[in-house]
Parts: C-alpha cells; sequence; structure tokens
C-alpha cells in the first residue's frame, strides 16, 4: 500500500456493495491521513457505484455537489413489495406479475418519468422531528413522509426478464434511470409496482453518475489502497461549474472575500480561477456583484 499523502481534491470511489458510504469515508481517511473527508451523497449499503468523496479543502465543494445529477443501473421486481422498498427489506406482501404487461410497464414508467411528487421511502436517512426515518422504523413506528417534487429525465427500461418466486410470476426490469437530487430509485420501484397493481421492490441499484463524475473516472478501494490518488480541487472544481477567469487583482481581492462586478454568469454556483490556474473560490451572482459562496485560497 502506497503511504498517506497530504492535499486536497477529490475522489471518485467505485462503492462495493455491503458497505455504507461511512465505511468507505472512514477508508479513505486512512488513506489520505486526514479526518478531513465527507462524501457527497449517501449510497445504500446495497448500492455500488460512484461515491464522490472530497479530501481536506474539497471537503468545501460537497455542499455544491450534493444536488448535482445522477444517473443509475438498476434491477426492479414486480410481483413483490417489501417493508424498504429493496431486496433487503421484509417482504410485505406478494402477487403475481401477470398485469405487468410490456404495453402496462410502458405506460407505468411513462407516468413515473418528468416532473413528479415522489413519497421517499419511509426507511431513508430522511428526518423526522430530528430523527432519521430509517431509525424510526426500525424502532417499530410508523413513517409517513410528504411527498416532493422530483424530476426523473430518463427512466428506461433496458431488458426484461419474466419467471416465478415461490411459485407466483413475477417480472424483472433492468432499468436506467437519469434524476434529480433527491430521487429515490427505490420509490421509482414501489410506485412502478403499485400502479401495476402488482407490487414491486429493488433488487439492484449501480450509480454510475454525479454530476460530472463517472464510472469512467471511478477506482475501486482495492485500488486505493495499491495507490492513492486525488483528482486536484482546480481539476474537480473546472469539470463541476461554469468557469469565470480572474486577474491578479480580482483573485486577491476575491480570496479575502471581496465582492466582484458580476459578468453575467448567473446565480448558479461558478469556480473563480486564479491566472496561475488555481481554484480562489466558489461564487454566485446576485445583482450586480459576484459573491464568493466559499473561499479557498488565502
Amino acid at each position: 500500500m502506497s503511504t498517506p499523502q497530504a492535499g486536497s481534491g477529490l475522489v471518485v470511489v467505485d462503492k462495493p456493495a455491503g458497505l455504507t458510504s461511512h465505511d468507505v469515508v472512514a477508508r479513505v481517511r486512512r488513506l489520505a491521513g486526514t479526518r478531513r473527508v465527507g462524501h457527497a451523497g449517501t449510497l445504500d449499503p446495497m448500492a455500488t457505484g460512484v461515491l464522490v468523496v472530497g479530501v481536506e479543502r474539497a471537503t468545501k465543494l460537497l455542499t455544491y455537489l450534493v444536488g448535482a445529477r445522477k444517473e443509475y443501473l438498476a434491477t426492479i421486481r414486480l410481483g413483490v413489495s417489501t417493508v424498504t422498498d429493496d431486496a433487503e427489506g421484509e417482504v410485505l406482501e406478494r402477487s403475481a406479475a401477470t398485469p405487468a404487461t410490456q404495453d402496462a410497464v410502458r405506460a407505468g414508467v411513462a407516468r413515473l418519468t418528468g416532473q413528479i411528487r415522489q413519497v421517499p421511502s419511509a426507511v431513508s436517512a430522511i428526518k423526522v422531528d430530528g430523527r432519521r426515518a430509517y431509525a424510526r422504523v426500525r424502532a417499530g413506528e410508523e413513517v409517513v413522509l410528504a411527498a416532493r417534487p422530483v424530476t426523473v429525465e430518463r427512466f428506461e427500461v433496458l431488458a426484461r426478464r419474466d419467471g416465478s418466486d415461490d411459485g407466483l410470476a413475477v417480472v424483472d426490469l433492468d432499468v436506467l434511470v437519469a434524476c434529480s437530487s433527491g430521487t429515490y430509485v427505490r420509490a421509482l420501484a414501489r410506485d412502478l409496482g403499485a400502479g401495476l397493481g402488482t407490487g414491486g421492490h429493488l433488487t439492484a441499484l449501480r450509480r454510475t453518475r454525479v454530476g460530472p463524475y463517472g464510472l469512467d473516472g471511478a477506482r475501486t478501494l482495492e485500488q486505493l489502497e495499491s495507490r492513492f490518488e486525488l483528482l486536484p480541487l482546480a481539476a474537480a472544481a473546472r469539470a463541476a461549474f461554469p468557469a469565470r477567469e480572474l486577474t491578479d487583482d480580482e483573485a486577491r481581492r476575491l480570496a479575502h472575500g471581496v465582492r466582484l462586478p458580476a459578468v453575467g454568469l448567473g446565480p448558479a454556483p461558478v469556480a473563480a480561477f486564479a491566472p496561475d490556474g488555481s481554484l480562489v473560490a466558489v461564487v454566485t451572482e446576485e445583482g450586480p456583484n459576484a459573491r464568493p459562496l466559499v473561499v479557498l485560497q488565502g
């Protein structure tokens, strides 16, 4: 194993099944030799794929990455519903999936595409009166969460397999989902099954992209154990945000928290770079001014 390295940047981890996101952060802390490590969006233990981890100053970017668009590959089983809406939960009900014809599935998927209101899974990290919903469910409490607006840009069936489970007909659908932050793919599986009258739950989930960071740039924990490298702060920010190039004077002023004149980039987060290419700050434009959301230099 390589020796721990200091520095600031992102690590795009290909999370394995069976580990929590916190477990991955703990591993990265050891490899990086620092406790200042965080992640941009939880993956359930069952899920695999892209987990964006920030080290040192890059943790300041995570707030602005949590809301990034996500992409997933998943498998939905129709005919079985569970407490957790995924394969890790106790089975609630079994029902033959014979109503799930190809036309019915196509219509059900279409109803769950676009701007929708989604009730998150009760076993989620959403807080209810200060406690995580999943903790309340595990304590035997009944949890009903409010519906929230989400956007499902793509919900496509890639493959279908008809089979049986305990003698009842089931249908497994391999799907691709591209969605806004806060969308629960487990809830899509649940709602697709409910709409078809068959019940449904998620049996596999792999996150393939968070914003600009995809599996093509992700590394397994074993690879990181062998060679630990960070995506440098400036490169990570250039991939994630629009860029504003600063003069030396602007860079000095912004590093001290001074507002700059707006240049028409709008209110979305913008990465501001010094002439030497280093990341000075992430800024937002408000009227005639650009103010720093977070300063990373100085």
